[in-house]
């Protein structure tokens, strides 16, 4: 694969793209998609999503990724500068001009009459960039998986619905709670291969705080809040009980549990659990949004 497109981590565009797709059900349920819209948020996410990634890959290379030996096609980061295939600056400079992308998407729709895209636009770029970017570094602090569970979950969720409709709505922010459990549980997972690495770069994150023993039983926790979570949504939000289609995923969620809970100090024993937390936010996400837009005609 080339270089500079490994850089991009592409695969992990999922994470942001799902809650874009239910954030637009969401606004399809009050008659408000716009393919157009639609599009047009796929696009500032991916730019953002990117950057996030980029960014996460240069200031890594400074960090733990050197000192890292248990890579996996999940975690460990591109390494695409540790490869040689992308000098450090270039790396930095594409995140930037990702992130330019995004802003610039978001002047846009603030100049078709969407105003506040500009302020949750700035709460998702400003946590992608304080995840990994000193002096707060959030990843090593402890917050990471916070910052990631709103950046990749409500606030999309949030921000796409109100780019459709011209309108907030506590349910369309709700709607991004499972997404952003499942995406902070990949974090979550991806950061056992890296235990060691981590550790003697000072990246003190919740994993290593812990230790991978017990951070076992809080994979667990995470993964099993994001279904929970569904119910919160039918009972507290409102949300058609079709919604509870998504529970189908669970098997794939209750697969990763089981493998991560027996390899997690195998760095190759986990990749099967790292490949099925991505297919449950996935799947999960696919599902829901099937539900939303059935609860439309049903």
């Amino acid at each position: 694969m080339n270089a500079y497109v490994k850089a991009f981590r592409l695969p992990f565009l999922a994470g942001s793209i799902i809650p874009v797709i239910l954030g637009a059900a969401w606004a399809l349920r009050f008659y408000s998609f716009s393919l157009q819209l639609f599009l047009i948020c796929v696009a500032g996410m991916a730019a953002l999503h990117s950057g996030a990634n980029l960014i996460n890959d240069y200031f890594d290379s400074q960090g733990s990724d050197p000192v890292n030996r248990r890579i996996t096609p999940f975690s460990g980061g591109s390494r695409a500068i540790q490869d040689g295939g992308v000098p450090p600056g270039v790396v930095l400079f594409m995140a930037l001009f990702c992130f330019a992308v995004g802003i610039g998407v978001g002047v846009w729709l603030v100049w078709m009459g969407r105003p506040l895209v500009m302020l949750i636009g700035l709460l998702g770029l400003g946590g992608a960039w304080a995840y990994s970017a000193p002096p707060l570094q959030l990843m090593s602090r402890g917050w990471g998986e916070v910052v990631i569970f709103f950046a990749f979950g409500p606030l999309v969720t949030l921000g796409t619905y109100y780019v459709m409709s011209g309108s907030l709505s506590l349910p369309a922010f709700a709607i991004g709670a499972p997404q952003g459990f499942f995406i902070a549980a990949v974090i979550w997972i991806n950061q056992f291969p890296d235990y060691e690495a981590d550790r003697k770069a000072n990246k003190k994150n919740l994993v290593v705080r812990l230790g991978p023993s017990l951070s076992r039983y809080l994979y667990g926790a995470i993964m099993l809040m994001g279904f929970i979570s569904v119910f919160f949504l039918v009972q507290g939000m409102g949300l058609s009980p079709l919604i509870l289609i998504s529970l189908i995923a669970f098997p794939l969620a209750f697969k990763a549990m089981r493998i991560l809970w027996r390899e997690y100090l195998s760095h190759t024993g986990i990749v099967p659990a790292q490949a099925l937390t991505i297919q449950t936010l996935i799947a999960h996400g696919m599902l829901l949004t099937i539900g939303i837009i059935l609860s439309r005609y049903l």
